[in-house]
């Protein structure tokens, strides 16, 4: 059995996604976070990230924390539903590549861009276009990262696109993607879990 710590319309809704794409055995523990972009909430003391963030899960003991660390994690201990490359596979070099280019170059693009940052580094905004370039010529040729089949690595860049859209250009190819990836039957049944946790969440805060 697996445990998500999650706070709803968080980083840790992606791994709801995660843990329906994969078939997994799992649970949802509801817990408050700080939000910084809106000052709201609070740590939890439920909440075992060393942090008090989100997500983090227990499995088989082990607690494991941050989006690209419970993503490499779970497709490795889930190899079923073959969302992950195995390691000596021919595809897991540019699958780790994918998942440290998400976490490395395109979450730190987006939130200069989010933030108004890139006007004023010049640094910033080099690293910036060639995400977007990157992303564009990539999907110019292909459905997903890899190729013609979904990855872990395109729900995490997908859900961060479904977040920060505003910060890329606009873009038919990106929006493509978006909506390939979204419309899969295990991201509607993940929105309809998250939501059902913030009404939960809200409920609680009432009472």
């Amino acid at each position: 059995m697996i445990t998500l710590y999650h706070a709803p319309q968080s980083r840790s809704s992606r791994i709801i996604w995660l843990l329906e794409e994969l078939g997994a055995t799992y649970t949802i523990a509801p817990v408050s976070i700080f939000r910084p972009m809106t000052g709201q909430g609070h740590p939890d003391p439920a909440n075992p990230h060393p942090d008090q963030r989100v997500p983090a899960i227990e499995h088989d003991d082990a607690l494991i924390t941050e989006s690209v660390g419970i993503a490499l994690y779970l497709g490795d201990a889930l190899p079923g539903a073959g969302l992950a490359p195995a390691v000596g596979s021919a595809w897991r070099g540019a699958y780790c590549t994918w998942l440290a280019w998400y976490a490395c170059e395109m979450e730190p693009a987006m939130f200069a861009a989010m933030s108004g940052a890139l006007a004023a580094s010049p640094n910033k905004q080099r690293d910036y276009d060639a995400v977007v370039r990157r992303l564009e010529t990539t999907l110019a040729h292909r459905d997903y990262v890899l190729g013609e089949e979904f990855t872990i690595a395109d729900l995490l860049i997908a859900s961060a696109l479904g977040f920060g859209r505003r910060a890329f250009p606009a873009s038919e190819l990106i929006d493509a993607y978006v909506e390939r990836c979204r419309n899969r039957p295990a991201a509607i049944r993940a929105l309809a879990l998250d939501d059902a946790a913030g009404l939960q969440h809200a409920a609680e805060a009432v009472l």
